[in-house]
Formats: structure tokens, C-alpha cells, sequence
């Protein structure tokens, strides 16, 4: 159905005109009216007598409510009598209302009372829409009725939310099963309910100074949905939205800051301990093929190579300027940058937005837009990229080229990173600092390493989104191709702003970026270790062809708590067809359990493991396995690692892989085994039953969400 789009603009226009920031009740039923948003009958009456006659003609019982702009919480005023049943009651009650607002607010402007055909039945939800500083507009949805602030049971989606994005919604709530029907109550129209979602999400993506809105509650019935309140806050000085280059511009532009063919490091330094020595040693020694052009006033060499006073003063070409002089330097060395037309500044120092000089940051970004330079940073360690042998950082060395890309918006979990993956032997294409990022942030990474051949997963960590939105743009897009994988820290600070609608104090800021980030294809990571693990394991794994999982243990208290660990992380165990399960029998021993998990017992030899996996790869039916060891004398854990790498090879020889990972219980040596078992291609993990699951379903998460699964 086409939107109204002209009426809304008159009512809104009129409202701006009055100097208002919320719409009356009547105000706001037009609005709806204009898109489709299903609200009762109803009417305005200026005297208890009108009350009364609008109240007869459209049937009792009716809702009374006061219409006045000045009091947007009609309830909190006494500014609402529900269940009127007769024309008396009607004439009371406009009497009694009138009085309770004037109390109230003796300066409001009172304009009638908004006499409603009233509802009743089906269940009670709450549509609306936000305007968050990161992610711009949002529809959210949930339980509506006197609970909603209470249960915070909400799910949000940037707006405007697609067809499939508000059915997601109803099924994204906790009390989901409450939409499909309990105790004999009938379902819910999810058709209706997902229609007017979509609505309001388009009605707040077309005018952007509509800052919240309310459907609370929305009657939900086995035939329709139907609004009994709407509010609607407007803000005429909506925030500008953020700048944004071009995509193809950002690509050009990060493919020579990231792999660039010359370098200058300005403050470079032969003094050990500077940071301009440290970065121009890391260059050297870490066997950077490129230039590399020194930048110091006062010097005529360093470290062998000759150096030059300015930017300006190289005569070829620079693809990055690295940054390692004090803060105050920083303005007019990065003009040089810019003059030299240099298109990327890695600004190392800290002093800026950190420590409270917003002016000096605001600075940068100003000279860098003016002259077309990406910043990253200020306030970082560097980066990374192995694929040119290039570490143009202080901090230490790192060269095992891989396919990881990883990025921190802090310099201690940049080290974080730099150490769990020298530990785990974890190649990576790429580690970057973003610090305080002033321009370049996680999207610009994203849309470098989409096109990067080199890398084949992007891990990142934030504090922030600087420009939410523009990130779940891109990583709905790079997702598809490559899991993206995001620690968000601050999970438990809700973050919730004074807002004037019920949707709006819902908005509580992790809860957002849960929903948003899922929306978006992007796995998200509770932990710091989980994200490593994550960046480690998911590239190993080849893709499911599909959800049934099959757990195979040596100990059935290892095979409770995988099960439990599958249930937390979205994954199906497979229901074992009768044959199947005849077929596992053959190869455990009476005594043992088949099934799912199939439980081998502990005593076995290495022949039992190697059939039933053997099995487990064989049978179509079976889309992936988790295997439970148990450390045996029977069967060693080096003993039980070699064996399940070696069926793997043999079957991967034949065309056939599937996501196998491990979970180790037992003494020390179960490290080795674990260690060895990660080589060959089986993620597994010591004295963990969690950990293995995880990663299994972070990598269905991200299959699912690419739609690579059948």
C-alpha cells in the first residue's frame, strides 16, 4: 500500500510551525491513518456533551484521553479513563479528565478529550522506533502493556526494517511462544504484526525528525493488529550524518595505506627507545621490501637509510606516513602529509580526544578531510599487514603470515592479540590499532579486507561504533563472503537515555547492538578469548552442508555437557534414525549408549573411536560431529589425535569434509594432543567442553547467515 507521505508532511509541518516536539494524540492517528497503521475509531470532543454522542455512535465501552501537547504521559496526569460504558459515564468522565489535567498542569493547553473505540483480547505488544547516536533509526518490538518497561523484552532492527527482518522480530523476543497461541489462546496474525512493523520502520526512515515513536499497546489478534495509543517526539535539529567517502575511494585509499610500496616514518630516530626508533626497526628487520624514508629535521641518516627534513622533501612517492612525534607536532607535520598528497597518516601519539583535547583531534580530522588524507588513530600501537612483511608499529615484531585480519580499538588488547597468536601458532594477514578513530574504523577495515585476498576472516574488537549504521551496511555485505566477528566491550553498561516514550527508555545500548549486529550477519563474541578463538578456529573449519550434529564421547558426563553446550550455542542434535543407531551398536559395546551422543564408554581401544567417526563422515544424514575424549591408558591422547587426523585425511582425500572439533579431558599430555589435532585441521581444546561448541556454532551462525546451508 502506498504511503501518505504528503500528509504526514502537513501535520508535521504544523506541528513545527506550532513549536511543538510531539504530535497530540488525533495528530498522531492521522500519521498512522497515512501508513497504514491500523487504529481504533475515535474522535475529539470539546464538551461533555460531544463526549457523549462520539462515544454512542461508535459503540461502548470507549476510552476517554486527554489531548493536550503539553502532556505527553496522559496517564501520569489522570488523563485516561478506560471501560466508559454509557453516555452518563461519558459525560462524567470528560469532566473528571479535564479536571485531573488542569491539576495537573495549570499551564497546559487542553484542546478536548479523544474519546477511542476500546480493545480488548489478543495479545498485548509494543511497536515503535528510536533514534539512536550510532545507528540512526531503529524499530523495536515486544511485549507491550504495563510490563514492557519491567521484562525489557525488546528486539530491535535498523529501519527500514525488511520483511524478513520483522518477522525475525516476533520469533526474537523471549516470550515468542506467547505470539503462537498458549493455553488455548489462538495465534497471533504474525502477517498483520510484521505489516505494521515494516510501516512504522519506513514511516521514521522517511522523516528523519520523527525521534520516537510509540505503539503501546498494539492489540495483536488471530486477525489483525491494531494500535490503541500512539505518541510521537519529533526533534527539529536532528545530528548531521556522519561523512562518509566513497566505496571505491576507501578501497584505493586502503590498499596503499594497508600494502604500500613506500613508507615514511616521521620522527624517525636512532636513539633506542623513541618510538621513531622502534617503528623504524620493526620495518627493517621484519623484512618490509618497500621504501622506507626516514623523517627527521635533525638528522642526515638513519639506521642506514637517508633522511629527509619533510614529507615534501622525498622525491618519489609515499603510500602511508607513519606518526611518532609528540602530539603537538602532529598538525602541521600532517599538512606536509597532505601537501604531499600522501592518502594515508598512521598517528601513533596519544594526547588528543583521550585526554580531553577534542580541539586538537577535531583539528586533524579537518586538515585530513581538507586535503583527502585517511587518519588512523590517533592513540594506537600501528599495524600489521604479514602479507608484505610489513610491521609498521613500536610494538613487538609479528610475521606469521595468515588469514586472520584482527582489530583493537585498545593498545592492550592489540597486545592481547599479538601474543595469543604467536601462543597458538594463529597466521595472520593483518593486526590494526584504531584508537580513538578519528577517521578510518572498522567499516573502512571491513571494505579493505572483503577485497583482500589474504585474509579470510575479520575479527575485531570496539569500545564503539562511531558510525553503527555505515558498519551494519557494510558488514551485512562482507559477511556474506567472510565471517565477521565482533567483541563489543561495555556489554553490561545499559546506556539507556531520558527518553519521553516507553520504546525509548527501552533502548538500553548493548541490547542494540546485539540485535543490529545480527541483523547484520556479524557473530559476536562475549569475551576476548572467545574472539581469538573465534579469528583461530572458524577458518578451519570447512562449512556444514547441514544442522545435524552428532556427539561422540568417551564419557558420558562429557557428552551431558556438550549437549547442554549445543542447546546454548543454536546447534541441532541430530534425532538418530533407527539404522543409523544400529549401525553405531555394532561398534560399542553393550554397556555403552547410541543414540545422541553416542557414548563409546572409556575403556575402548582406538579401533572404536576410528569406527564410529569413520561412520559419522561416512553418512550423509550427518552434517558434523563433536568428539568427547576421555584420556585412557587404552587409547593415549597422541594416540587418539593421530588416529582422528589421519580418518579426516583419508576422507577428505575422497572429497568428503566436515566440521569435526574436540573436546580433551585428562592429564597434561592432553595438550599436545590438542595442540596437534588444531594442525591438522580439527579445532580442539583441553579440559573444555564449551569452547569447541562455540566455535561449531559460531561457524553455523555465520553459514547460516551467508545461506550456505541447504
Amino acid at each position: 500500500m502506498a504511503h501518505n507521505k504528503t500528509e504526514v508532511r502537513k501535520i508535521l509541518d504544523a506541528v513545527k510551525a506550532a513549536g511543538r516536539l510531539s504530535l497530540t494524540a488525533p495528530e498522531g492517528k492521522k500519521v498512522c491513518d497515512a501508513y497504514a497503521i491500523p487504529v481504533p475509531k475515535e474522535g475529539v470532543a470539546t464538551s461533555a456533551a460531544e463526549a457523549a454522542s462520539l462515544a454512542a455512535g461508535m459503540g461502548f465501552p470507549v476510552v476517554l484521553k486527554i489531548v493536550s501537547p503539553e502532556i505527553l504521559h496522559k496517564t501520569e496526569a489522570g488523563g485516561v479513563l478506560v471501560g466508559v460504558k454509557s453516555k452518563d459515564e461519558a459525560e462524567r468522565g470528560f469532566a473528571t479528565i479535564m479536571a485531573n489535567a488542569k491539576n495537573y498542569d495549570a499551564k497546559a493547553n487542553l484542546l478536548g478529550v479523544q474519546v477511542q473505540q476500546m480493545l480488548s483480547g489478543g495479545q498485548e505488544v509494543i511497536v515503535g522506533a528510536v533514534t539512536d547516536p550510532s545507528f540512526g533509526k531503529l524499530v523495536a518490538f515486544g511485549l507491550g502493556g504495563v510490563l514492557v518497561e519491567v521484562m525489557k523484552d525488546i528486539t530491535f532492527r535498523l529501519a527500514p526494517a525488511t520483511r524478513d527482518d520483522a518477522l525475525s522480530m516476533l520469533d526474537g523476543i523471549a516470550a515468542a511462544e506467547m505470539l503462537k497461541g498458549v493455553r488455548g489462546a489462538e495465534p497471533v496474525d504474525r502477517d498483520a504484526l510484521a505489516t505494521l512493523i515494516g510501516n512504522v520502520s519506513q514511516l521514521v526512515a522517511d522523516f528523519p525528525e520523527i525521534s520516537e515513536l510509540d505503539l503501546n499497546p498494539v492489540f495483536a489478534t488471530a486477525k489483525d493488529a491494531i494500535a490503541a495509543d500512539v505518541r510521537i517526539v519529533v526533534d527539529w535539529s536532528p545530528a548531521p550524518a556522519r561523512f562518509r567517502p566513497k566505496h571505491d575511494d576507501i578501497v584505493r585509499d586502503m590498499n596503499r595505506i594497508m600494502k604500500p610500496d613506500a613508507v615514511a616514518v616521521i620522527g624517525a630516530s636512532s636513539e633506542t627507545g623513541k618510538i621513531g626508533n622502534s617503528v623504524m626497526k620493526n620495518l627493517i628487520n621484519g623484512g618490509y621490501q618497500g621504501k622506507i624514508y626516514p623523517i627527521n629535521p635533525s638528522a642526515d641518516e638513519i639506521m642506514g637509510l637517508k633522511a629527509y627534513k619533510s614529507v615534501k622533501d622525498v622525491p618519489k612517492d609515499i603510500d602511508v606516513a607513519v606518526f611518532a612525534i609528540p602530539a603537538k607536532f602532529v598538525a602541521q607535520a600532517l599538512i606536509e602529509v597532505g601537501e604531499k598528497k600522501i592518502p594515508g597518516a598512521v598517528l601513533i601519539p596519544s594526547g588528543f580526544a583521550e585526554t580531553g583535547n577534542v580541539e586538537g583531534q577535531k583539528e586533524l580530522q579537518e586538515i585530513g578531510h581538507k586535503y583527502g588524507v585517511r587518519l588512523m588513530g590517533p592513540n594506537i600501537y600501528g599495524f600489521y599487514y604479514t602479507w608484505k612483511n610489513l610491521c609498521a608499529t613500536f610494538c613487538t615484531a609479528y610475521d606469521v603470515k595468515g588469514h586472520a585480519a584482527l582489530s583493537s580499538q585498545s593498545g592492550g588488547i592489540g597486545m592481547a592479540i599479538i601474543g595469543f597468536s604467536r601462543s597458538a601458532k594463529m597466521g595472520v594477514s593483518a593486526i590494526v590499532g584504531l584508537g580513538n578513530k578519528s577517521d578510518i574504523d572498522e567499516d573502512d577495515l571491513l571494505t579493505f579486507f572483503e577485497q583482500d585476498d589474504n585474509t579470510s576472516i575479520i575479527a575485531q574488537h570496539c569500545e564503539d561504533l562511531k558510525d553503527g549504521r555505515a558498519f551494519a551496511e557494510v558488514a551485512k555485505r562482507v559477511s556474506k563472503k567472510k565471517p565477521v566477528v565482533v567483541l563489543k566491550a561495555g556489554r553490561t553498561s545499559m546506556g539507556a537515555r531520558a527518553a519521553s516514550s516507553h520504546t525509548g527508555a527501552l533502548a538500553g545500548n548493548d541490547k542494540i547492538y546485539d540485535d543490529v549486529l545480527r541483523q547484520s550477519g556479524v557473530i559476536r563474541a562475549k569475551a576476548l578469548r572467545d574472539l581469538l578463538e573465534y579469528a583461530r578456529a572458524i577458518p578451519v573449519l570447512p562449512t556444514p552442508k547441514g544442522e545435524n550434529v552428532v556427539i561422540i564421547t568417551g564419557a558420558g558426563g562429557s557428552g551431558v555437557l556438550l549437549s547442554d553446550a549445543c542447546v546454548d550455542n543454536d546447534l541441532k542434535l541430530m534425532a538418530m534414525p533407527a539404522d543409523l543407531d544400529a549401525a553405531f551398536r555394532k561398534f560399542i559395546p553393550p554397556f555403552g549408549a547410541a543414540g545422541n551422543p553416542v557414548d563409546i564408554t572409556g575403556g575402548e581401544p582406538p579401533k572404536t573411536y576410528q569406527n564410529t567417526i569413520r561412520l559419522g563422515l561416512e553418512d550423509p544424514r550427518i552434517h558434523s560431529l563433536i568428539l568427547g575424549y576421555w584420556h585412557t591408558i587404552v587409547t593415549p591422547p597422541m594416540v587418539f589425535a593421530k588416529l582422528v587426523a589421519e580418518v579426516v585425511a583419508e576422507f577428505k582425500a575422497k572429497g568428503i569434509e566436515k566440521p569435526i572439533v574436540a573436546s580433551l579431558a585428562g592429564d597434561v599430555e592432553v595438550e599436545e594432543a590438542a595442540e596437534y589435532l588444531f594442525a591438522h585441521g580439527i579445532p580442539a581444546y583441553p579440559y573444555s567442553t564449551e569452547m569447541p561448541v562455540m566455535v561449531l556454532g559460531a561457524k553455523y551462525q555465520w553459514a547460516r547467515g551467508a545461506g550456505l546451508i541447504r
